[in-house]
């Protein structure tokens, strides 16, 4: 009888103050995604997975455990964030980029946030492998920041995909004061032509096959990312031209996007134990992801202002910002911020084009970054 009283009552002589916080911490993430629906595909799972992690002498972790099968079968070989980037690339609609190439300049400006805060990063001591994990989040894309975590810093994972997710889903707060400050009045009611013009349909299948050729060339180690983001939207455009393809196509964006979406979140989850979560790098991982968003603003609003010093035709700076690649999110708050200017001033389709460019630029600077750093750690 005292083996079995020890055994009912082993999770509660288990049970710390960390295990409570961390309780809380998956809860407030459950809130954030149920209440305030900030990112609740991802962090519902992942506040849920927290809570299973943090049971004391938990079943669901530990060398039999599901949630440390699914980590080893789906994220320490990178298999479940390049399946998401097949299912993104089956949603993104390059069409407004195709229209207008420029757009394409801040799609790369938009991402100094990750050059800028792996400097930062390493300049307060972390090494360099941390750092570039951590300057990551700064491609505000999830997919990638777990892909990079896990090549360069796997301790980092729970807290990088945290903060990556969480300032994604927090966007629409971020942005509009940095555009704000680095922007005058003038400035963002500038009103942007557009003239529509027809992309032919070789043109939209044509792009995703040149971009994986071209970025394989240029960083071989991000043909993972690029590749099948860029799959995903040849089946999308494919469509069109091949009724056949309607079920690769649907099953893309929902079945394969929600069950890797669901399993991805709940596995990181499990990864945010008490120990490895609840300390000073935790925090600092919090606040450099802020930093890497505000460079990642700051940079495609400067180069934009740094364009109009040369162009006639002067570009609305605030478009510049949507160069990230939290798509279509950035581009919806650029095109809101410039109606709140001016209610006729509409530069949604600039902002959304900018926008799918940041989608590129960031794996496209994933990689660069996976090569440079990989190179100097020796990993490929």
């Amino acid at each position: 009888m005292d083996a079995l009283f020890q055994d009912l009552i082993v999770g509660v002589t288990g049970l710390t103050i960390k295990h409570v916080i961390m309780w809380l911490i998956g809860l407030g993430l459950i809130y954030l995604a149920v209440a305030k629906d900030y990112e609740p595909l991802l962090l519902m799972p992942i506040g849920f997975g927290a809570l299973l992690a943090n049971i004391p002498l938990s079943s669901a972790v530990g060398a039999e455990g599901p949630l440390t099968t699914l980590l080893h079968a789906g994220i320490s070989n990178e298999l479940f964030p390049v399946l998401i980037f097949v299912a993104i690339g089956a949603m993104c609609d390059f069409t407004p980029l195709l229209k207008q190439p420029l757009m394409m300049i801040f799609g790369a400006a938009a991402q100094f946030g990750i050059f800028g805060t792996i400097l930062v990063a390493t300049l307060i001591g972390f090494p360099i492998n941390q750092a570039a994990a951590i300057g990551i989040i700064g491609a505000a894309d999830g997919p990638t920041t777990i892909y990079v975590a896990n090549k360069f810093a796997t301790e980092l994972l729970g807290p990088l995909s945290v903060a990556a997710y969480s300032y994604m889903s927090l966007v629409p707060i971020i942005q509009p004061p940095v555009i704000r400050a680095l922007t005058t009045k003038e400035e963002r009611k500038i009103r942007m032509s557009f003239k529509d013009a027809n992309v032919p349909n070789m043109v939209l299948i044509a792009f995703p096959i040149v971009v994986t050729l071209i970025a394989g060339i240029i960083a071989p180690i991000s043909v993972a990312l690029i590749g099948f983001l860029m799959f995903g939207n040849l089946i999308r455009v494919c469509v069109g031209m091949c009724s056949s393809l309607n079920r690769l196509n649907d099953a893309a964006q929902n079945e394969l996007a929600n069950l890797v979406t669901l399993v991805l979140g709940i596995t990181i989850g499990g990864t945010m134990t008490a120990d490895g979560f609840l300390n000073l790098t935790t925090l600092f991982i919090m606040g450099l992801g802020l930093v890497a968003f505000i460079f990642d603003t700051a940079g495609g609003v400067l180069v934009a202002k740094l364009m109009n010093i040369f162009r006639k035709e002067k570009i609305n700076p605030m478009v510049g910002g949507a160069g990230i690649s939290a798509f279509p999110m950035s581009g919806r708050v650029v095109a809101k911020m410039a109606l709140a200017e001016d209610k006729r001033n509409f530069i949604i389709y600039q902002a959304i084009g900018a926008n799918a460019s940041g989608q590129i630029g960031s794996i496209i600077a994933g990689g660069v970054v996976l090569a440079v750093v990989g190179t100097m750690l020796g990993v490929r």
